[in-house]
């Protein structure tokens, strides 16, 4: 044994297992009086939060909810949906927040797989959830959640979510984890090649994600954050921890609407918030339509797939300050992030763009990302030429899926977790993504990338939003087909797209297929590829 670890070993004093739980505590006592949560007319400061938190938490706890018990949510970006991120870990319990676009059948099989304890449902939600209880085997203790800015309806359930809080006592001590591996919460996957996947999150993962979020974004004390983003979303991407770190304001919002939004932004003088690529394209065209900008400017991060160029500038112009990540339920949300170089300060607009689009590097707190090859493992050269897969390994990953080993252990496999999708990596270090492996198209034998051709049609004048699949063909194997969302204004013909592209592009790439029309999306804005999968498959 090391001189350094005789008599040295861990102590109630000086080990503490890693939840972020704690940043609730810290912040409530620091600065007690500062807002933590606005909705509408209405606020609650960091301290009354806090007492709301434990009492929700002795709440369950008092009526037999237990460690490692699930407590499902279906709730819209409320306080509740705030309270519960704190309130139902600190009972001991793992947060199971449910897609609220998800229809009955698949509520259904979340709360059986899921286990549910306790059901938390907002009024708006208890149509689909009365008939997913109907479908399911479990029978959870359902609580009502009322709000009034809505019309009231009749009371769903055993109890209300404010009669629950009312018999919990806050001075209670709440269950701190006993290790920092335990779970704090479970996300689901969004299911589109079969049953979802349950994600598994441990408390030292949603700590360290929760400060890197803060770290990366370089987030000021006491930021004014907009809930843009679904907090069913990989627990709101940790931010309902993050901003509790860094004692900010949660302002809350049922819904996503442009309008509302820059409404908000001026009156709430929100200063961050997040989304999807789509969020981005519906504030600026809002404020292009309105023929003003953001009342001031406002740090906006965007995950998933690169924004095009043509779309940053636009975003800029309206005072909107886009960072790009990348991430996954399985870590978290976001822990890759383009971190920003002053020096790119001096880079014609359109290069800025080019460097901002790329996914980056990892978090801080994250301990690799790499570009390997799929097969070998080996890493892939930094030549910004050659696909690889996106691989990760640190303490911002997942514990597994639920009740799903071989999928865990083929996540893993090789000591490192394969994201599936596919990038390079360039000489700077940093990653950027060419396509997920099942959106590469392969045309005549040539790979062609779906967000390269999307890049380009969405420089077009007339193009709101762009997603290209693959289309069979005969001959050719498969060509690309481009589902495009317009603006308003006059309306281009396919021939004239696929001039576009041409004189744009390699002409191989160019869409052979052109459809215009709403692009189906998900509740965080994501364009739903699988749909337009099946229906270029089912085109003449």
């Amino acid at each position: 044994m090391s001189k350094y670890d005789v008599d040295m070993g861990r102590r109630s004093a000086n080990h503490v297992p890693l939840s972020p739980l704690s940043f609730l505590q810290r912040t409530a006592s620091v600065y007690p009086e500062r807002c933590a949560i606005r909705y509408g007319k209405k606020e609650w400061t960091w301290a009354e939060t806090h007492v709301r938190c434990r009492a929700l938490a002795d709440a369950l706890r008092r009526r037999g909810v237990e460690k490692n018990d699930t407590v499902a949510v279906l709730c819209h970006n409320t306080p509740p949906a705030v309270e519960v991120s704190f309130g139902v870990p600190m009972a001991g319990a793992v947060l199971n927040m449910i897609n609220t676009r998800l229809d009955a059948e698949i509520v259904a099989f979340i709360l059986d797989h899921g286990e549910a304890r306790f059901f938390l449902v907002d009024q708006s939600f208890a149509e689909v959830a009365t008939t997913a209880l109907e479908i399911a085997e479990a029978s959870p203790t359902v609580v009502f959640i009322e709000d009034d800015v809505l019309e009231p309806i009749e009371s769903f359930g055993e109890i209300t979510y404010e009669e629950l809080i009312a018999e919990g006592d806050s001075s209670a001590e709440w269950t701190r984890p006993e290790e920092e591996w335990d779970a704090i919460s479970l996300n689901y996957t969004s299911g589109t090649t079969g049953s979802p996947k349950g994600v598994v999150y441990h408390h030292r993962g949603a700590y360290l994600n929760a400060v890197s979020n803060a770290l990366d974004w370089s987030l000021p004390q006491g930021p004014i954050y907009l809930w843009t983003l679904p907090l069913f979303h990989c627990n709101g991407w940790c931010f309902p921890w993050t901003i509790a770190a860094v004692a900010g304001t949660n302002v809350c919002v049922r819904g996503v609407d442009a309008g509302v939004i820059i409404d908000l932004i001026g009156r709430e003088g929100v200063t961050h918030m997040c989304g999807a690529p789509i969020v981005i394209n519906m504030v600026t065209t809002e404020a292009e339509k309105r023929g003003e900008t953001l009342p001031h400017r406002v740090a906006m991060m965007t995950a998933g797939a690169a924004p095009p160029a043509a779309v940053l500038a636009r975003a800029g112009r309206v005072g909107l300050d886009i960072t790009h990540t990348y991430g996954l339920t399985e870590c978290y949300g976001p822990n890759t992030i383009c971190a920003w170089h002053p020096a790119w300060d001096e880079l014609p607009p359109e290069e800025q763009a080019r460097m901002k689009a790329r996914q980056g590097v990892a978090y801080t707190l994250q301990e690799e990302l790499t570009v390997r090859d799929p097969d070998t493992l080996e890493l892939v050269p930094a030549d910004g030429e050659t696909i690889g897969e996106i691989m990760m390994r640190g303490n911002v990953l997942m514990k597994g899926y639920l009740k799903n080993p071989d999928t865990t252990a083929e996540a893993f496999g090789g000591g490192y977790f394969h994201t599936g999708d596919l990038a390079v990596m360039h000489p700077d270090g940093y990653v950027e993504i060419k396509d997920r492996s099942k959106d590469i198209i392969i045309s005549g034998g040539e790979n062609i990338s779906s967000i390269e051709v999307e890049s380009v049609l969405s420089r077009h004048p007339a193009v709101s939003a762009a997603a290209v699949v693959a289309r069979p063909d005969d001959h050719w194997g498969e060509t690309p087909c481009a589902f495009l969302e317009l603006r308003e204004g006059p309306e281009p013909t396919e021939q004239e797209i696929i001039d576009f592209c041409r004189d744009n592009m390699a002409h191989f790439k160019a869409p052979k297929t052109v459809v215009f029309g709403e692009l189906p999306k998900t509740s965080t804005g994501k364009i739903q590829k699988f749909v337009l999968r099946e229906r270029a498959r089912a085109m003449e």
